[in-house]
């Protein structure tokens, strides 16, 4: 299970601020954020086994993140069904976040496992469904939203039900708010978190940062975009943000001009 937080309209000068944790088995190879595409300019982590990104940011200060649904609901997921993280490269391939939730929504879900794709900019936010199969689309509202292997917020889910407030109340921190890139390290010991829960649907720890065995958070991504998306930031940690430092990791160049909101 993934975790990404996302901080929609909050800040003035940062209207989209992400945080994510991604969860992997260990032996499956990938790079770190590069340079995935020229045109637009896409940068983003890349699942060097299937070809695709589990989160991206492009020129037009769109980001897109995927996240795997929790298997157990569906049975076990298709390795004959396309990349969901070929999805996730192509939702950036677009200069808005709502023309990627529409080319989102119309996909065939039963093309692909079960997953949550998050497709935000400082205008637009939202995340489609596949749920075994159906896809369904919900557009957040400004605000604070947690998003991992289940719906958006879902308290449900232990790790949001452990997590939210802790998210939250960083936000309504003053000095925070007033500059979340300056204090991102405290953004980062969130990521960092190892409070467990038992999740009651299967047994297993949930915690943020997870380590279990072959499995568990194997990189961590903070992105920050300035409100003339200009000032993009992105900083990542190759591995669990316990006990890996965050970097500046490339991101983009701007758009000269925003355009369409096509492709």
């Amino acid at each position: 299970m993934c975790t990404l937080a996302i901080y929609y309209r909050v800040f003035p000068d940062y209207p989209v601020v992400v945080a994510a944790n991604r969860d992997e088995y260990l032996d499956r190879p990938a790079a770190a954020p590069a340079i995935l595409s020229e045109s637009p300019r896409i940068v983003g982590g890349k699942d060097l086994r299937a070809g695709g990104t589990w989160l991206g940011i492009n020129e037009y200060g769109v980001i897109a993140g995927l996240l795997n649904r929790r298997t157990a609901d569906y049975g076990p997921p298709d390795p004959k069904l396309r990349s969901r993280g070929l999805l996730c490269l192509e939702a950036l391939g677009f200069r808005d976040a709502r023309a990627a939730a529409r080319f989102a929504a119309q996909q065939s879900g039963a093309a692909y496992n079960p997953f949550n794709l998050l497709v935000a900019s400082a205008e637009a936010a939202f995340v489609t469904y596949n749920r075994g199969g159906a896809i369904d689309q919900a557009e957040l509202a400004p605000g604070f939203h947690l998003l991992t292997n289940a719906d958006v917020d879902d308290f449900e889910c232990p790790r949001i039900s452990r997590s939210f407030s802790r998210f939250a109340e960083l936000a309504a921190d003053p000095e925070f708010a007033r500059d979340p890139l300056a204090r991102r390290d405290d953004l980062a010991r969130l990521l960092a978190d190892h409070s467990t829960q038992l999740d009651p649907r299967n047994g297993r720890p949930n915690s943020l940062c997870m380590h279990l065995g072959d499995y568990g958070t194997r990189s961590a991504s903070m992105i920050f975009i300035g409100r003339d998306r200009r000032t993009a930031r992105h900083f990542f940690a190759p591995g669990p943000p316990c006990r890996t430092a965050f970097a500046p990791a490339c991101a983009p160049e701007p758009a000269e001009h925003a355009g369409s909101p096509e492709r």
